[in-house]
């Protein structure tokens, strides 16, 4: 576990703050080490316009991973609509059941339909124009040689009572992304919060279907002992006015973990000038 000698990170968390930021933790590794997590990400294939060949062979626009038969089948890209057809002799699963071909849903309709070639799992996803396909394999590298995430000692003073401001009116904020695009995400207000006698602001954003607020931050930490990116942090919706920032919960994007990921970044004003010494260190030398 990391740590530091800087006393204005607070006093040592209570022995409730400290067992339930360890539970969330562990329940947060579970999810993200699951057979379906984040660590099992082993390809992203942007679409072209018509067909794209996926095979394992190097001449297939889609080119899967080695344990993929060599000529699997193709997508065929439409506008914003693929389809799938596959080659004779090939099987291939959709959702655990035998899929002859046909349309595929994406990620924006709701859960994706999953693709299931062995033990490879892959479905289609759209980022702004880009559509893709995104390859999952249980038996990734990431996966197999995880060592865990250190973390800050919990800390009861970067748990925080915030004043939560709503929006005059609806609003979306623009959050951008390592792809090098900008969502406009739905943003219902800002999170005030006081550390060491100054403000602070955050604008959170929320995700279609969810009933979190989501933000997404950088500090002063980020770089040298957090993920330079940025981290996330999830929270309940406000209560009579408040949100409770806990900042040990805060954790890193899956860009840490994987170059097949396409996370957004904080907006300009979620980047925090002060060292938010609380949550996820950096992984490895990301």
């Amino acid at each position: 576990m990391g740590g530091s000698s800087d006393p204005r990170a607070g006093s040592p968390a209570r022995p409730d703050l400290a067992a339930s930021t360890r539970a969330w933790h562990e329940a947060r590794i579970a999810r993200l080490t699951a057979e379906d997590g984040w660590l099992t990400l082993v390809g992203l294939h942007w679409l072209k316009e018509g067909a794209n060949r996926f095979g394992s062979a190097s001449t297939n626009e889609v080119a899967f991973p080695a344990s993929a038969p060599n000529q699997v089948g193709t997508f065929l890209r439409r506008g914003s609509i693929v389809s799938v057809t596959i080659e004779p002799g090939q099987m291939l699963q959709m959702n655990g059941k035998p899929f002859g071909g046909g349309i595929l849903r994406s990620d924006v309709e709701g859960p994706p339909d999953v693709l299931e070639l062995g033990r490879l799992h892959f479905y289609v996803i759209k980022r702004g124009d880009k559509i893709g396909i995104r390859v999952k394999d249980p038996q990734a590298e990431a996966r197999r040689n995880f060592h865990g995430i250190e973390t800050y000692p919990p800390s009861a003073s970067w748990r925080l009572e915030a004043r939560f401001e709503p929006a005059a009116a609806p609003r979306t904020l623009a959050v951008p992304n390592v792809l090098g695009t900008v969502e406009e995400m739905p943003s219902p207000g800002t999170a005030v919060f006081t550390w060491n006698g100054a403000e602070y602001r955050l604008d959170p954003v929320v995700e279609p279907g969810s009933d979190k607020l989501f933000f997404i931050f950088g500090d002063a930490t980020n770089r040298t002992e957090t993920y330079g990116a940025g981290r996330f942090l999830y929270t309940d919706m406000p209560r009579r006015g408040k949100v409770v920032l806990d900042f040990n919960q805060a954790y890193n994007p899956p860009c840490a973990f994987s170059a097949f990921a396409t996370c957004p970044l904080p907006p300009r004003q979620n980047r925090l000038p002060v060292r938010v010494e609380a949550g996820e260190r950096r992984y490895g030398n990301h």
